[in-house]
């Protein structure tokens, strides 16, 4: 499994990254809230411990990239560029949400920022990010587009066909696995005979990668070295970031199925406790990390109130974004 040496990294890039890291978490520890009190319509599926691999790939882009997701997507959104209030509006159906509240939870999409969405299907949105990367090879646009998903949906014929299609023609794509272990609530080994994944890129002509999907800067490292050789017309990667949902599935799901212990052993591994841990032995003293780690909360909580603050949806607004007339 990769990791990055403390060398590959500045302070100042480190702690905005662990600032990006914090806002995500705070984000969800909010949302968790809301669901609790019955403000969030639906279920949520949180993001909790997995923050190194959306903030330490989308790190690696620049203006005019793409990303798509699964339901499990208020980070990688986040980290792609969406506001924090548009974010938070349309969890809570509000209509100035990023998609006017008619999305929620797993349905986020800005496409300003080039975040083409989250899918709710599993493994729908690779075809469609490919599509986005095959319209990028033939613009010549030079973007590169990566999909983040689970270790759900490598055995969904979508994966197979779209990793296929991809390596065929050498498109500008770049697919993540966000390994945590569990599809929903059943243990990868109990569903996939060979579990290490990123061995599949070698079937579909692109390389493979298994990295510490906690180590930011791994991640970050990784997905430079696979958006370039994306640039340079060589092809997609394939990159497995090993990494833990510290909640259940869902919030119906307590999690009872994790053996004992699991769940602590992640949490020492904590990607923001990581991150801290690199940034001090870089000289980073603590009331500087203390400093981020505020920034970020303000920053959550002043974009939760003005969302809380928006209206509802004008009972009219269903039938827009519906059909468009000749």
């Amino acid at each position: 499994m990769t990791t990055a040496p403390p060398s590959t990294v500045s302070q100042a890039d480190l702690l905005d990254l662990l600032r990006r890291m914090h806002e995500i978490r705070f984000f969800e520890d909010t949302v968790k809230d809301w669901f609790s009190r019955s403000l969030v319509r639906g279920s949520t599926h949180l993001y909790q411990g997995q923050e190194a691999v959306s903030v330490g790939v989308t790190a690696a882009l620049r203006s005019g990239d793409t990303t798509t997701c699964t339901y499990r997507g208020h980070g990688t959104v986040l980290a792609q560029g969406a506001p924090l209030d548009r974010a938070f509006g349309e969890i809570l159906g509000k209509a100035d949400g990023l998609c006017g509240g008619k999305g929620g939870s797993m349905h986020l999409t800005d496409f300003s920022v080039g975040a083409l969405g989250s899918f709710a299907i599993v493994g729908a949105h690779l075809p469609i990010n490919t599509g986005a990367a095959w319209a990028a090879q033939l613009l010549g646009t030079g973007a590169v587009s990566v999909s983040f998903f689970g270790d759900g949906a490598v055995n969904i014929g979508t994966f197979h066909e779209t990793l296929n299609l991809a390596g065929v023609w050498k498109l500008p794509v770049i697919f993540v696995i966000e390994n945590n272990l569990y599809g929903e609530y059943s243990p990868i080994a109990t569903t996939t005979a060979n579990t290490d994944l990123a061995e599949r890129g070698t079937s579909y002509g692109m390389p493979g990668l298994r990295i510490d999907g906690n180590d930011v800067v791994a991640v970050r490292e990784a997905a430079r070295t696979a958006v370039q050789r994306a640039r340079d017309g060589h092809g997609p990667t394939l990159l497995e970031a090993m990494t833990y949902r510290q909640s259940g599935h869902s919030r119906a799901d307590p999690a009872t199925y994790r053996p004992d212990g699991e769940l602590d052993a992640w949490l020492a591994r904590d990607p923001l406790l990581l991150a801290e841990e690199r940034a001090r032995a870089l000289g980073v003293h603590q009331d500087e990390l203390d400093a981020v780690r505020d920034r970020a909360a303000m920053a959550v909580q002043e974009a939760a109130a003005t969302a809380l603050s928006w209206k509802d949806p004008a009972p009219e607004a269903r039938f827009d974004d519906v059909w468009t007339p000749r």
